[in-house]
């Protein structure tokens, strides 16, 4: 089909599209064989898998006729050139790394679609007006680092590279010393990308696909969710101190038993937050409790907070009133109470207009569709302050994710890729 740059058309509207849909799902398999040996896909930054799944990523994009590049964090790039070279770019895609152990859709699925949604606009409608991009994020998920966004994070400034001085896995390897290592950027540079800054400022809109990595779409059999924001965190660790003493000694009354306390405390969190509602959610993930011993009352239990809202206020008053309940229920019953901040990130809402887009290409798609918050972070989140973004998802089998298990059906991801299509061709053809 020969590209009519002037006709005002669906972009859907070709049986091209389901072509393009199968190709998305090929490049998704071909991209999962770069792994780890273990259970699901296991690509973990600046390993081999991780440098072979970029160098597999340089060659399908410059195959596809696309402008490759990467800068000195190992983020690449793929870029269909626009006719106006002043207008900022359109930029899309996600991260490449994965958790251990985790599926082959978390991140890669917004590559493949970003790559095939601009391969199939290339073909279908010629040169754009303004440029399009494709990005293969190098890190977002912080499993070999202690540090996330670690790509993402350099293109919008949130890190300057110092921290690869200092920063190791555990393994006592920094992220200096892993990143000379490895080899992610010997494919031919066309973009002239590689420069000393990684930061960017010349970006439109950017635009990220993903699998939703929880229960909400399959349940409510919607296709679509229009991410409006991305939830704000904040992270504690918590430490009770009572007094460690003898089971069968010291009676209930007199007792300073910590982990009693600690149950207190995080039944209470699950009562206060059941009455905030949705979208705020509050999780202790890991307890540990000393001395562990079937004979001896608990002297003191270290736990985790993970608390989490699209709203900054309601996020900080939620947390500031649970910590009173816990001095109080501490100072009842005789134990200390030791809160130490571990993160603290703000709210990220979408931008509203291609969030408005989205609807109208979801109805003219004739998709179900339903606005949502995001519970889990994302690229989007780093890049919403500063420049126009959106987020799609599109359903996870069972909601789970970061697992072998996570999966998306290939029409539930087709659906996905369609309006991202549409979405690029409204942003980067108009």
């Amino acid at each position: 089909m020969a590209p009519d740059q002037g006709r005002a058309a669906n972009p859907m509207s070709t049986p091209m599209i389901q072509a393009a849909s199968t190709e998305m799902l090929k490049l998704l398999d071909d991209l999962a064989v770069f792994s780890a040996p273990g259970p699901g896909v296991t690509r973990l930054l600046y390993t081999p898998e991780w440098s072979q799944a970029q160098l597999f990523l340089q060659g399908k994009m410059a195959g596809f006729g696309l402008k490759v590049g990467t800068d000195k964090v190992g983020n690449v790039y793929g870029r269909l050139a626009g006719r106006n070279p002043d207008d900022k770019v359109i930029l899309t895609g996600s991260h490449v790394d994965t958790v251990v152990n985790g599926g082959k859709y978390d991140g890669a699925y917004g590559i493949a679609a970003a790559i095939t949604a601009i391969h199939y606009l290339q073909e279908t409608f010629g040169q754009p007006l303004r440029s399009l991009e494709v990005v293969s994020f190098c890190e977002e998920e912080g499993s070999r680092f202690p540090l996330t966004f670690w790509g993402s994070g350099h293109v919008t400034g949130m890190y300057d590279g110092s921290e690869a001085d200092t920063c190791a896995d555990s393994e006592g390897i920094t992220l200096k010393s892993a990143m000379a290592e490895c080899d992610y950027n010997n494919f031919e540079d066309t973009m002239n990308q590689r420069v000393d800054s990684t930061r960017r400022d010349d970006i439109g809109a950017f635009v990220e696909l993903h699998i939703e990595q929880g229960i909400l779409l399959e349940k409510t059999s919607t296709q679509i969710g229009i991410v409006e924001a991305i939830a704000g965190q904040r992270r504690f660790t918590v430490r009770v101190s009572g007094t460690a003493n003898h089971a069968g000694t010291t009676p209930m009354n007199l007792r300073a038993d910590a982990l009693m306390g600690t149950a207190e405390m995080l039944l209470l969190l699950e009562r206060l937050a059941g009455e905030a509602g949705e979208p705020l959610v509050a999780t202790t993930g890991r307890l540990e409790v000393i001395p562990n011993t079937p004979n001896v009352i608990p002297g003191e239990v270290q736990f985790t907070l993970d608390i989490r809202h699209s709203e900054a206020e309601k996020l900080d008053r939620f947390c500031s009133d649970t910590l009173i309940a816990f001095n109080e229920i501490a100072a009842k019953r005789g134990l200390n109470l030791d809160l130490t901040p571990r993160l603290s990130a703000l709210p990220a809402p979408m931008n509203s207009e291609l969030c408005y887009g989205l609807e109208r290409i979801c109805q003219k798609q004739g998709r179900s569709y339903r606005n949502m918050v995001s519970g889990a972070g994302h690229d989007a989140q780093l890049f919403a302050p500063r420049f126009p973004t959106a987020m799609i998802f599109v359903p996870s089998r069972d909601g789970i994710s970061h697992s072998p298990a996570e999966y998306s059906s290939p029409e539930e991801l087709g659906v996905g890729l369609e309006v991202l299509t549409e979405l690029l061709y409204e942003l980067a053809y108009k």
